[in-house]
């Protein structure tokens, strides 16, 4: 099945690196630190990296038979709210990159998948892909401030770290909430408590 062509890269957009000066013998490596702007959208709804803030690489680029095997570790920060009580979320990450890219050339074409491994377009490298999922994957869904937020009141929605512990409502049967906001005048006899003067002797 014929590959699918990939996009033209860019060697002047900041996730793209340029192994030129790599050489193409197994074992030979060099260091990559570089710092560049947060793309737009990595993250999740309740917590993402702040767009332009910076994302810092600490990478290794070795020459293997079959490519340029990528590792280290991508820092940063992350903004969002907690999933259990709306407080802002602040804090920063440290995950690990660990991917390979093949050469244009390399057996990989016709013994992997399209998406098993990276490739290389000549000398260029795109981490855009790699660094986003290394990212992403780990951010929880439900993101929380501390481990034991309590979260809010259902039913006022005041933080019930604010609350004091015997904080509560009363429970209204839902189908006597209306009589509420009536008047003693307004209710039913049915409904009002009956003096025991009129009650009819047994």
């Amino acid at each position: 099945m014929p590959k699918s062509p990939q996009k033209h890269l860019d060697p002047r957009q900041p996730l793209v690196v340029d192994t030129t000066k790599l050489p193409r013998r197994p074992g030979a490596t060099r260091a990559l630190k570089r710092v560049v702007p947060a793309s737009a959208d990595l993250g999740l709804e309740l917590i993402s990296v702040p767009q332009g803030s910076d994302l810092e690489l600490d990478l290794s680029l070795t020459s293997v038979s079959e490519g340029v095997y990528v590792s280290g570790n991508v820092r940063g920060s992350l903004s969002g709210e907690c999933g259990r009580c709306l407080n802002e979320i602040s804090e920063s990450f440290d995950v690990a990159i660990a991917e390979l890219y093949a050469y244009a050339d390399s057996t990989t074409e016709e013994t992997t998948d399209e998406d098993e491994v990276g490739r290389m377009q000549g000398d260029l490298i795109d981490l855009e892909p790699a660094v986003r999922d290394a990212i992403v994957l780990t951010l929880p869904t439900n993101p929380v401030c501390r481990p034991d937020c309590p979260g809010l009141c259902p039913e006022c929605g005041v933080h019930l770290d604010d609350l004091p512990a015997d904080h509560s409502h009363e429970e209204v049967d839902p189908r006597w909430a209306a009589l509420r906001n009536l008047s003693k005048a307004e209710l039913p006899k049915a409904a009002l408590p009956q003096d025991p003067q009129n009650r009819i002797k047994e």
